[in-house]
């Protein structure tokens, strides 16, 4: 019986929280949703630093991952990658959101195929890397993996020589998870949470993510007091927390409490939450907000809350104009006045019952014709194939 080859295609995260957990960041959570759906079109294998409560080696939902040395050095973490792929010999090495990482492993594997995943502008800001050390990044790597157009452009506006290097997989959401709060489903949960929280006769409107300050979450807060004024029965409810699973009081979450404090029937803070739990937020809620100012490349956020049936409120920032449909979604709202905008968005929909249900159909038959995990895995999957199929033809 003929059997397809199946390419050997290695992941390095980016060693800085550890995969798969709880605690993961949005790159191991996307690495982790990815990896489970590719299991059956290629041979891969997950590499992470370790933590005091993770094996070395470990399956998980049929993928292998490997975690050669503790969290620590960044230094130590990829020469010890270095030199587990020296004997596990892949055909694609795949570097997660760390450019930096690119240089050292072409160095070390020059016949073999190193990709870069992009997952933000973080670390190819000029404040993280120096121009002329991304350069040599993203020249070393042979394919440069985006998770949106924002993310592509924003590379060829400064690097234009590697546009052909570049291509984009939007990011998904598993949609058994992110039930629609219209299914049955749906409905019991919300039904049963909100009568646990004493929520029943509450327009809850919901926050979920870091309590930074580029995330915007002090312009939601800002504009708590118009919307009480229209309905004094609307509850913001935020999850999250300064940094993925802990709950420090930073100088910016404690101004976020004072400010907060100030409405102690209209505002709950709940903190952090692990992703296999913020489902249940998402069917609560009335409506989602993402006041990010910051030029986010993506937002699982968006697509989380829309899965869910919940419009969604975000500022038209970085790669969430190619996620939010303006006025059949949700509300793409203008930077330079958030918390007007958010509040007149906001009462708005709690005012109009059918908008905000037709906004809720829209958003889940959106997420579920474009934005999943399997489409995301089925692309970069033919991309793996292509690619091995090229290499071993030269």
């Amino acid at each position: 019986m003929f059997m397809p080859y199946k390419p050997r295609v290695a992941i390095v995260t980016p060693g800085t929280y550890p995969i798969a957990s709880l605690r993961s960041s949005s790159v191991e959570q996307s690495v982790a949703h990815l990896g489970f759906r590719l299991r059956d079109h290629i041979r891969l294998r997950v590499y992470g630093s370790r933590t005091l409560h993770q094996p070395r080696y470990q399956t998980i939902n049929g993928v292998q991952y490997e975690r050669p040395v503790a969290r620590g050095s960044t230094k130590a973490y990829v020469s010890a990658v270095i030199r587990v792929l020296r004997h596990d010999n892949p055909e694609i090495i795949q570097i997660e959101n760390r450019p930096r990482y690119v240089k050292r492993f072409k160095s070390w594997f020059p016949k073999r195929q190193v990709w870069l995943s992009l997952h933000s502008t973080t670390f190819i800001s000029p404040t993280r890397i120096r121009p002329s050390v991304l350069h040599g990044a993203l020249s070393n790597a042979d394919r440069i993996i985006v998770n949106s157009y924002f993310l592509k452009a924003y590379i060829v506006q400064n690097f234009p020589r590697f546009s052909e290097k570049i291509k984009v997989n939007r990011l998904g959401v598993d949609m058994n998870q992110f039930v629609s709060r219209f299914s049955a489903q749906g409905q019991h949960n919300r039904d049963n949470l909100r009568a646990k929280l004493g929520y029943e006769q509450k327009k809850i409107m919901l926050y979920v993510g870091r309590l930074i300050e580029k995330k915007g979450v002090h312009h939601l807060l800002q504009a708590m007091p118009q919307i009480i004024a229209q309905h004094p029965e609307a509850l913001l409810v935020i999850v999250g927390s300064a940094d993925y699973g802990k709950n420090a009081l930073t100088p910016y979450v404690q101004s976020l409490h004072a400010t907060g404090n100030q409405w102690p029937h209209n505002v709950r803070f709940i903190p952090y939450v692990p992703h296999n739990q913020v489902q249940h937020w998402y069917s609560i809620a009335d409506i989602a907000v993402v006041p990010s100012f910051a030029e986010e490349a993506f937002g699982l956020v968006n697509v989380e809350a829309m899965a869910s049936g919940v419009p969604v409120i975000a500022t038209s920032a970085g790669g969430m104009k190619e996620l939010v449909m303006d006025g059949e979604t949700g509300f793409l709202i203008p930077l330079d006045n958030v918390p007007q905008a958010i509040a007149e968005k906001a009462i708005l929909l709690f005012n109009d019952p059918l908008l905000a249900q037709s906004m809720s159909e829209a958003s889940i038959l959106r997420v579920a014709t474009n934005f999943t995990w399997d489409h995301s895995a089925r692309r970069l999957a033919s991309w793996y194939t292509t690619s091995v199929k090229r290499m071993k033809r030269r």
